[in-house]
């Protein structure tokens, strides 16, 4: 039973056998082709193909794609078959891909035997024996180690020939010298059969000919008298037309021998001059492997990443904050007119922001710390000592038994400058971690500021587009409003995929404002995020509620993948660095992307609609030509994503902050490390004593670090009551250490990527 084919895997073999980026395509076609301008193979899907048949499939149209070019040569070759080109090609690349991949020399010959044996060519149907010099020269080549194919001495010479052929010109030559041969012998017979014709009418004996009929001479002669006929006949040089002795001028044997000499098979039965059979037959065979009842659904959809308006989609960061503090204005405002309290409504969540930017500095520290230790770490590991010219002076009272009396210097290597990106959740689902993770985010910020580290903060949402501009109506004018959306970030185009309208990327933070500017945005953000934390609803312990541009939204963590194409880029010109930590913070999956696809209704009209990427079937194709399977489920499509950033900037490494409940941590775990029992449980352990692991290569991440949502909310800090007893003080005490523990294992691990 034949197993499915992994069409990614045979296009990266595609890939790896042309020794060069080309674009690999595997289509619903008849036969392969290839584009020589865009460099694309499109491999037909041999549903029922083996994998050595697959393999050899795939080896042979590399061939071509490599040494076939595309060239019209009918126009200086009107006469020559297609057929006889394409046998005498297919014999010189297949033999250029076995010189230069000796491996593939069992690979033809296990897959050509496997066709052998399905008769792929129809030899049980016709003798080979029968067939032209071009189907037994394409027989021989192609499953000769499995079939007797004989030749004459004169057709051993094309044989010989076709296995010699270097250019495609010289294929082109032969195919016309194999041609006009083919088709002398043929004009031959056609000679012979007047011959025969001539025999019934002298009637002379054919037995030679295998006709049956016995010589019957109408005169009696001597031997001397018909060799003194012969003799005239010499004379009078008595021949046909077309130069072939004519049959009233030969010797009885002579008639004979010519006869037979002639009745060799040039074209037999199938073997014209106008086509080589088998070569139509392989053809057809090829495409009946096609021809398995397959789901188009199932069909592989090659699509792109669109070219994305960042002016649409993103909110820059002052946008942002203008329409946080005009929202701030108006809801004191707003406080102020309808109650008689007179007070400050941000009082209390200011004074908290305060506290905790003061307690922060410790783990702050830690994380400067451990920076500069392991980038000095890093340095000195890759330093080297170089002589400098100069006497050492301490050493001159060896220089009877030491030849080194120069001194030295340490050399250490320049370290690149680093820049971070950072793309935070802002979705419904964050709600109750929302203000742990944004505690953490405002850690690395202050980290940043200190070690002078460039970076920007991004938040992806549905809801800024939507509403940004409807604050300042009325609630219930609010709900009635249409939602005034841009232009669409992109233009539709078949084959790419889709970043809706409603998506943006809110620039919360960036280095590069004011340090007052900075902690007066770093402000705006804790008062929105201290109101949604509760559960995706307001919280009713403060005065006022977030705006509605800044409320969570469902989870656009792809279409926030697919921006970071063109916002790496622009982080890297403007700041000028040399690498670059993209980081994301998320609690959770991704909601389905979709991409554009052209469709044909019943009455042939086309249409553009679209298609889930969840298909099995569907392949991001990058700008280099790699391709990245979406796979089945919706983490798998994520992962692709963040592997087409990864082949796309090398000098990015991507890492992935999860924060879980631990109820969540052992599904995490096992889907993130492949289900490899051994590595889940010795992770599994890990959270049980931290809270946290990280998975190398997790995800599509370089790194992926798991945090629980319990712990980053517990407070390390060591406090009792005065009257607590000593096992009282024991369990905190032990609790702050455990806390403590987790977050230096963690940042530790985090630091090492980061320097």
């Amino acid at each position: 039973m034949l197993t499915q084919v992994n069409y990614e895997v045979k296009g990266q073999l595609a890939k790896l056998l042309a020794t060069e980026d080309l674009i690999i395509e595997n289509r619903k076609v008849s036969t392969a082709s290839f584009d020589t301008e865009r460099r694309v193979l499109t491999l037909p899907m041999w549903e029922k193909a083996s994998g050595v048949v697959y393999d050899l499939l795939v080896g042979h149209e590399v061939g071509h794609a490599l040494y076939t070019p595309a060239d019209n040569w009918t126009y200086d070759y009107p006469d020559v078959p297609m057929s006889y080109v394409n046998v005498l090609e297919d014999v010189r690349i297949e033999k250029f891909m076995k010189q230069r991949y000796p491996g593939l020399s069992k690979t033809f010959y296990n897959g050509y035997s496997q066709l052998a044996d399905q008769d792929f060519f129809e030899l049980s149907e016709n003798d080979i024996e029968e067939m032209g010099l071009a189907d037994r020269i394409n027989i021989h080549y192609k499953i000769g180690s499995f079939e007797n194919v004989n030749f004459n001495d004169d057709e051993k010479y094309f044989v010989d020939k076709a296995f010699k052929t270097e250019t495609f010109k010289d294929v082109l030559n032969l195919a016309q010298e194999l041609y006009t041969y083919i088709k002398e012998k043929q004009e031959q017979e056609e000679q012979l059969t007047k011959l025969d014709d001539l025999e019934f009418s002298m009637g002379g004996d054919t037995s030679g000919s295998g006709m049956g009929i016995p010589f019957q001479p109408s005169d009696e002669k001597t031997d001397s008298e018909m060799e003194g006929d012969v003799e005239d006949g010499e004379k009078s040089d008595s021949k046909g037309g077309d130069g072939s002795p004519d049959a009233s001028d030969m010797k009885h044997d002579e008639v004979v021998e010519e006869l037979e000499r002639l009745s060799d098979p040039i074209g037999g039965v199938h073997g014209g001059v106008s086509e080589a059979v088998t070569d139509k037959t392989f053809q057809d065979n090829l495409e009946n492997l096609n021809k398995q009842e397959t789901n188009s659904f199932y069909v592989p959809d090659y699509v792109e990443l669109p070219t994305l308006n960042l002016e649409s989609l993103v909110a820059k960061n002052k946008q942002v904050h203008d329409y946080l503090d005009e929202y701030w204005v108006r809801s004191q405002k707003n406080f102020d007119e309808n109650s008689s309290s007179k007070i400050d409504i941000f009082e209390t969540v200011d004074n908290d922001y305060r506290l905790f930017r003061r307690s922060a500095q410790k783990e702050v520290n830690y994380l400067v710390k451990e920076f500069e230790c392991r980038k000095s770490a890093d340095a000195y590991a890759r330093a080297t000592v170089a002589k400098t010219g100069v006497l050492d002076c301490t050493k001159l009272h060896t220089y009877k038994f030491n030849e080194d009396l120069f001194k030295k210097i340490t050399v250490l290597p320049d370290g690149k400058n680093h820049g971070l990106i950072f793309v935070l959740d802002w979705s419904g689902s964050m709600s109750t971690v929302l203000m742990d993770t944004i505690k953490q985010l405002f850690n690395l910020i202050w980290f940043c500021k200190k070690v002078q580290i460039p970076f920007q903060v991004f938040a992806f949402t549905n809801e800024w587009n939507r509403y940004s501009n409807l604050d300042n109506q009325s609630i219930e004018d609010y709900y009635r409003s249409s939602y005034h959306l841009p232009f669409n970030h992109h233009t539709i185009k078949d084959g790419q995929l889709i970043v809706e309208n409603t998506f943006s990327m809110m620039e919360f933070l960036s280095s590069d404002v004011k340090k007052k500017d900075l902690e007066h945005h770093m402000l705006n953000i804790w008062r929105t995020a201290s109101v949604l934390d509760s559960r995706g609803r307001w919280n009713n312990n403060y005065y006022y509620q977030a705006p509605h541009g800044l409320s969570l939204s469902g989870t656009p963590l792809n279409e926030a993948l697919v921006s970071l194409n063109y916002l790496i880029p622009q982080f890297k010109n403007r700041t000028g660095v040399q690498k670059i930590q993209c980081i994301t913070l998320t609690d959770g999956e991704a909601h389905p992307i979709s991409f554009s696809k052209e469709f044909t209704d019943r009455d042939g009209h086309k249409y553009m609609g679209s298609r889930s990427t969840h298909s099995g079937a569907v392949f991001i194709r990058d700008d280099n030509g790699k391709t990245h399977n979406c796979g089945n489920n919706y983490h798998e499509f994520t992962s692709a994503l963040i592997h087409q950033l990864r082949g796309k900037f090398t000098d990015v490494n991507f890492i992935g902050i999860r924060v879980l409940d631990n109820r969540e941590s052992s599904s995490f775990i096992r889907r993130y490390c492949d289900w490899d029992q051994d590595r889940v449980a010795g992770l599994q352990q890990q959270w049980r004593k931290t809270k946290s692991v990280m998975i190398e290569d997790g995800g599509g991440y370089n790194a992926y670090f798991a945090l629980s949502s319990s712990a980053l909310n517990s407070d390390d800090s060591f406090e009792v009551k005065e009257d607590a007893t000593k096992s009282q003080i024991k369990a905190a005490f032990k609790k702050s250490l455990s806390a403590k523990k987790m977050n230096k294992k963690v940042l530790g691990q985090f630091m090492q990527y980061i320097a």
